[in-house]
């Protein structure tokens, strides 16, 4: 009810104060002079944060559904659609479909415009002028552009909002991390040892959903995100900031004891049009949309004894599951009875496996067993594998709106993935320290978010300590990144593009009857997303352009800091 209020109350004043700036000098004056009017001195800033906050971390339905679900979250390989009850092939989202992409692009290209109507608020000569709230849209927009930079390469950046330019050029990914870098150093300079926004109406507090106001988390929060560009523009071409970056954003102190997570509006009215969480998707076409957790995530989580896998998944239904294979080949049967041996089940122990011609029958435990729906699962295979056999996600991750639930908060930065970062700096030797420190330390916040604690068991794995050569010790520390950005698809997504790892969600095809080819992609890895449809005719000299220096507008091409 709280987050409520505070969304009603900014939204209320953003279109009151609209109305204030387009007016002219004399009309303001006039408001001034009425008693009973609304008057500078009773607005502030930070009646607009929740809405900008609101805008990027908790969208509408649109870019939840179109956008995350259906792209960037599996091809994190952490969630997965296509079993047989589910009502998409495996392969949507993968294939590229233009409608479904503009769900994620134009939100994206979108957010901007409310972006700059809020630095011009509060950047210097603005009617709402002050530099603490300045510093927070900063932090703002380097979130927004690093996320839509990651999403498709090169995009407007460095014109998207001068008011003389219609028509923007698309900047390469190199100058927009430059730029983004540049511009978080801005921020913590502004910030300096504040810890308010001001006194009085000017205090931010709890419009603030991620600080409630406190300017040294949002200054932990820049050097975090500062942090984890250096780390992705490292060794990409050309760069020359990144090292220098990451020693700044570590010396200077990342967010390494809070973390930053967009507490979710359980109230909504309308998702199109308000906000949207995972739960009103799942539940909004019966079994027809829910999606599974994805083989990799279950697969990572058990062969570590990770306590999260209970806490992240469900057990699978289980039961007795008869499927028809009449038209199923051998290689697709042999792949089923794989998924199955590859989350640990053990034949004649954990399931019983009956085959005729016709007919397979497996029954396993009810309620038992974590098993991970395989990822961009071809059509030609959807009937075998039926739902009952996979695991869902916990009520945490799909509680709908309104029905009272708790439901997991967006995840914007954590204090795990700081760590996480400063151990891949160490052991890249872009810093100093203890790198199996920060990794413990890393690990003990990633397990906290998620109300578990670091067993036995997890300890004795291979996951459990930072351990072996230098390759082996980046492939934990990003693996755990990953998991640790578990329900933020976006960030997921650029994790395994960046480092490769893990290897399991590196999800390609051969073979077109097991993993779709996907199309275009002809089974190659999604490295990124299509430009919006409507660029090429609003501004089709920069896009064609762009797309001259970054490569064909495929999901294929890889962008420039693409390791994998």
């Amino acid at each position: 009810m709280k987050n409520k209020s505070i969304m009603k109350k900014g939204i209320l004043f953003f279109g009151l104060f609209l109305g204030i700036i387009v007016s002219c000098t004399d009309d303001f004056n006039e408001i001034n002079e009425q008693p009973d009017a609304l008057s500078v001195s009773d607005v502030s800033a930070k009646f607009f944060v929740t809405s900008l906050q609101k805008g990027l971390f908790k969208p509408v339905a649109a870019p939840l559904w179109f956008g995350q679900i259906f792209h960037q979250d599996q091809y994190a390989g952490q969630h997965a659609g296509g079993h047989s009850q589910y009502a998409w092939d495996g392969n949507f989202g993968w294939e590229y479909t233009g409608w479904l992409q503009e769900g994620t692009n134009g939100w994206l290209a979108g957010y901007n415009s409310s972006l700059t109507a809020y630095m011009n608020l509060v950047g210097e000569g603005g009617v709402l002028e002050n530099e603490q709230y300045y510093a927070i849209g900063l932090i703002m927009k380097g979130l927004y552009y690093q996320l839509y930079t990651d999403q498709v390469g090169m995009i407007p950046y460095s014109e998207a909002s001068d008011p003389d330019i219609t028509l923007p050029k698309y900047d390469d990914q190199i100058d927009v991390y430059r730029g983004v870098i540049s511009e978080l150093s801005q921020a913590v300079s502004i910030i300096g040892n504040n810890t308010n926004t001001g006194q009085g109406v000017d205090r931010l507090a709890e419009n603030d959903v991620l600080f409630n106001g406190d300017m040294q988390k949002w200054k932990q929060l820049a050097n975090s995100l500062k942090l984890r560009m250096g780390l992705r523009a490292h060794g990409a071409a050309g760069e020359d900031f990144a090292a220098s970056a990451i020693s700044e954003a570590i010396g200077s102190g990342v967010l390494a004891d809070s973390n930053a997570l967009f507490t979710s509006f359980n109230e909504v009215g309308n998702i199109w049009v308000e906000h949207c969480n995972y739960g009103d998707i799942y539940y909004g076409f019966g079994d027809g949309g829910q999606w599974k957790v994805g083989e990799p995530l279950v697969n990572a989580l058990s062969s570590s004894n990770d306590p999260r896998l209970s806490l992240m998944s469900k057990p699978s239904a289980g039961g007795t599951v008869t499927v028809d294979i009449s038209e199923a080949s051998d290689n697709q049967i042999a792949f089923l009875k794989s998924t199955l041996d590859n989350a640990g089940l053990i034949l004649d122990t954990d399931y019983t496996w009956a085959q005729t011609a016709a007919e397979l029958t497996i029954t396993m435990a009810e309620n038992t067993y974590h098993v991970g729906l395989p990822v961009r699962l071809s059509p030609n295979i959807k009937g075998i594998f039926d739902g009952s056999l996979f695991s869902n996600p916990v009520d945490l991750v799909i509680n709908k709106s309104n029905d009272g639930g708790e439901i997991f908060p967006s995840v914007v930065m954590t204090a795990a993935d700081s760590h996480f970062m400063i151990a891949e700096a160490i052991v890249k030797g872009l810093a100093s320290g203890d790198a199996a420190g920060h990794y413990q330390t890393g690990l003990e916040h990633a397990m906290n978010l998620w109300g578990a604690a670091i067993t036995d068991d997890f300890a004795s794995s291979s996951m459990g300590t930072l351990t072996g050569s230098d390759d082996e010790k980046l492939e934990k520390i990003a693996t755990q990144r990953w998991i640790a950005n578990y329900t933020n698809g976006y960030e997921a997504w650029a994790i395994v593009r960046d480092t490769g790892y893990p290897a399991s969600a590196v999800t390609t095809s051969s073979d077109n009857d097991i993993r779709s080819l996907s199309g275009a992609m002809n089974g190659a890895y999604a490295n990124r997303l299509r430009y919006i449809s409507s660029a090429y005719t609003s501004n089709a000299a920069n896009i064609e352009a762009a797309v001259a220096r970054q490569g064909a507008d495929v999901k294929a091409t890889k962008l420039w800091w693409a390791k994998q």
